[in-house]
């Protein structure tokens, strides 16, 4: 007897449609243009947030963006060889911050 109810789970290579997206991008002369991103391998992806807040969260208040069904967006990004797409990414890099100069009184520490 199998423990294990095989039944519900999802084939993972079924991908569920994600429906409107708040899409980032980056003002242009001649309209919006898609902004890119990467994995952290270094592919190109393009990004679609569920709901504003989240995208606010993750890359901050002043980030355009539009709304994008997931068909569309994948389909301008299909002519750019960019065929993957993350869906409410979690993970980014912490804020830069300014690093305090050294002043001449105190000696620059070796890392």
């Amino acid at each position: 007897m199998c423990l294990f109810s095989y039944d519900d789970d999802p084939d993972p290579d079924e991908q569920a449609r994600a429906g409107l997206l708040y899409v980032p991008v980056r003002p242009a002369a001649a309209g919006p243009a898609l902004r890119m991103f990467r994995t952290p391998l270094g592919e190109r992806t393009a990004v679609g947030f569920t709901g504003l807040a989240l995208l606010t969260a993750t890359l901050g208040a002043g980030q355009p963006a539009i709304r994008l069904a997931e068909p569309a967006l994948r389909s301008l990004t299909e002519p750019l060889g960019v065929d993957r797409l993350v869906v409410d990414p979690v993970l980014s890099a912490p804020a830069v911050t300014a690093v305090r100069a050294s002043t001449a009184e105190e000696p620059a520490r070796a890392l």
